[in-house]
């Protein structure tokens, strides 16, 4: 008998290839991983500036990487 639990299958997506800034790696990755988050939480788990997360969050939805949803922002699918 085994006494290790199992762990859900949860699977991240690679981080798309023209990704380059660290930052929005970050971003994403956490985005992805979180199903979702407001700028301050971003901000806070992340250890980032607000008008940093501003900043990458607009490049990620310019690229089409992110979309807003209400408050909070999620991967585009």
């Amino acid at each position: 008998m085994s006494s290790q639990k199992q762990r859900p299958d949860t699977r991240i997506d690679p981080v798309p290839d023209d990704l380059e800034s660290a930052s929005a790696k970050l971003v994403y990755l956490y985005l992805e991983a979180a199903d979702g988050a407001t700028i301050d939480e971003l901000g806070e788990i992340l250890a980032m500036k607000k008008i940093d997360v501003l900043s990458v969050l607009n490049s990620l939805s310019s690229a089409g990487y992110v979309e807003q949803a209400d408050s909070e922002y999620v991967v585009a699918n």
